[in-house]
């Protein structure tokens, strides 16, 4: 292979592409002081066990001291673990992760008396505590989730254990992140001339929607063959994470381990099973879809590397500063603050790590903490996909930065249900504004790509691994059998049905899928990215229909954060995830892509 395109070092990428981790802590030596900080703040939470009876006087006390300690760990585990997730050749960072998660586990430990507490007290007496004392009643909300889950708290030596395990037991998370983004390589990819590619978690997503039909095969077999190399080695660490979500499930008394991660986010498990019957019966617009890109590109075989193949000869460079231009006019009917807010962040916060470099984990995400600027992790290529990317994640952020803004401590965290709503939210009003202004036929092309690129990751491929996720977590709740073979097969025949008979089936590459997500390690989550591109088709009709009203709506929205039950909370925004009809909606709103990309190629 004469020339190589490499990825550089992490050493060796502009300051300007990163994140201002310096903003949390301005050295490693701040963050140890950080450290000591919390663990001398550890005996004083722990002097209160016993004591939250004494009256509500003793609970004004504690929590504030709770608040401030669960805000310093955070900061604490957002320097360490962001460090840790752009790169993990970095043994130092990939340290520091690993102490912060042990000190997560500390804080919880000493803390664990709470809830039990709070349920002995009894919440007749909570209430009235909070009626005679008017500081005390910002507790409400929390103390009628408490009473809600009280079945599910244990008492507070269990808690306390539960706590200390949580270090422990999150080790198969930690060694997919270190395996696949450290230990494991991939082959080069090939384009027509000859010239080979690198292919890695930074560069994986550029390289699946490359022109050259060559790179696309090449790379998307070398990612697959890198997670089948190692097939036995991801099959016990995800067993390890499925086998944890169990002994959870049992520990806290739940049914199941769908219902264990569905019930604290007060979800009716009916929400999952109505998605899954939903996709399932519109399936037949993905394989139209497969068939009229395979009729357009001109293959007599369409196999799964061409399903993000640009349709058309002109691939549009978006650069970054490009794409903020753009998300910033697309989200002109949120207002002027949170248009500013966007962009102050991105050009001069530093918020976004976009860099492309070795050793960066794979996918997006959006961190931050209470005393912290959001952070982004992505790679950015100049693109549709990553711009669309990048509005998903600022979606993300700008919802933290608003709940964290508005809340108090207890309160900051919103909960996963309601999570993807904020992000497909941004994409889908940035996509309808560009949809507006840039009426060039091959971008509104590209821009229906994008789009449905979007609708392929969420709308099919995450729904199809939460039928996965149900499938395996039951075998293991009855003890059975599962080996690398298993999960590949389950995950081969879910696809199967999906894919239908317009796309090539390679087994064992589409098989080893379930290995390529980090997501399988976060206990039912993907169902949400579904039922989130729902919610939020359905709220951006509203806000381009109702104007200033709605878009006011939808900030109280992002500024209640956990102070609200999700599914009230969206209602009150304007959508009834309750029901199974934003889903079938937005699967409308997918044939309709489908129509209109018809149209355009004639």
């Amino acid at each position: 292979m004469s020339d190589t395109t490499v990825l550089p070092e992490r050493s060796a990428v502009p300051v300007e592409e990163t994140w201002d981790l310096e903003s949390v802590f301005a050295t490693p030596q701040d963050w140890e002081a950080a450290c000591r900080e919390l663990l001398a703040q550890l005996p004083k939470l722990a002097g209160y066990q016993g004591r939250l009876k004494e009256g509500p006087s003793v609970l004004l006390e504690f929590i504030p001291l709770y608040e401030d300690a669960a805000r310093l760990v955070g900061k604490i585990f957002v320097y360490a673990s962001n460090a840790s997730a752009v790169d993990a050749l970095d043994q130092a960072a990939t340290a520091r992760s690993g102490q912060a998660r042990g000190l997560f586990a500390r804080f919880g430990a000493a803390v664990a008396f709470m809830s039990p507490e709070l349920v002995a007290i009894g919440f007749d007496t909570l209430r009235r505590w909070m009626d005679e004392t008017p500081d005390l009643r910002f507790f409400a909300h929390y103390v009628d989730q408490l009473e809600k889950q009280q079945a599910h708290v244990r008492s507070g030596d269990v808690e306390e254990v539960l706590a200390l395990v949580s270090d422990p037991l999150s080790a198969p998370y930690s060694v997919f992140n270190s395996l696949t983004g450290a230990d494991m390589t991939f082959r080069p990819a090939t384009d027509s001339g000859g010239k080979a590619l690198e292919v890695g978690q930074a560069s994986i997503e550029s390289l699946r929607t490359h022109a050259d039909r060559a790179v696309r095969r090449t790379a998307w077999e070398s990612y697959a063959d890198g997670y089948l190399g190692l097939k036995n080695t991801l099959a016990s660490s995800l067993l390890g994470a499925f086998k944890t979500d169990v002994f959870r499930m049992r520990t806290r008394g739940y049914s199941s381990s769908l219902e264990a991660s569905l019930s604290p986010n007060f979800i009716p498990v009916e929400v999952f099973h109505n998605l899954i019957e939903v996709f399932r019966r519109n399936l037949p617009t993905w394989h139209r879809y497969w068939a009229l890109r395979r009729k357009v590109l001109g293959y007599d075989a369409f196999h799964v590397y061409d399903i993000k193949a640009p349709l058309t000869g002109h691939k549009p460079a978006v650069p970054f500063e490009q794409a903020i231009d753009w998300i910033c006019e697309g989200m002109k009917p949120l207002g002027e603050e949170y248009v500013g807010v966007l962009r102050r962040g991105c050009l001069e916060q530093r918020w976004v790590d976009r860099a492309r470099n070795r050793g960066k984990r794979e996918g997006a995400f959006s961190s931050g903490s209470q005393g912290t600027h959001p952070f982004i992790m992505m790679s950015y290529a100049d693109d549709v996909f990553s711009l669309s990317t990048l509005a998903h994640e600022l979606g993300h952020s700008m919802h933290s930065y608003y709940s964290r803004l508005s809340q108090r401590m207890v309160y900051s965290r919103y909960g996963l249900f309601v999570a993807e709503v904020a992000s497909n939210f941004n994409q889908a009003m940035v996509r309808d504004h560009l949809f507006r202004t840039l009426t060039d036929k091959a971008l509104q092309i590209s821009l229906i790509e994008e789009a449905m690129s979007n609708y392929h990751r969420y709308f099919f491929i995450m729904p199809t691994l939460a039928r996965f996720e149900l499938e395996i977590h039951g075998r293991v709740e009855r003890g059975e059998p599962v080996s690398a073979d298993t999960l590949i097969g389950v995950t081969a025949d879910l696809f199967r049905e999906g894919y239908g008979d317009e796309v090539v089936f390679d087994r064992e590459r589409i098989g080893i899928t379930w290995a390529q997500f980090q997501h399988m390690y976060m206990n039912f989550y993907v169902y949400q990215y579904a039922t989130g591109i729902s919610g939020a088709h359905a709220l951006v009709q509203r806000v381009l229909a109702d104007g200033e009203a709605a878009a006011g709506r939808y900030l109280d929205f992002l500024k209640s954060g956990g102070s609200r039950y999700p599914l009230d909370g969206l209602e009150q925004a304007g959508v009834d995830l309750r029901s199974p009809e934003p889903v079938e909606a937005a699967f409308a709103n997918l044939a309709a892509l489908v129509d209109r990309l018809e149209g355009l190629l004639g």
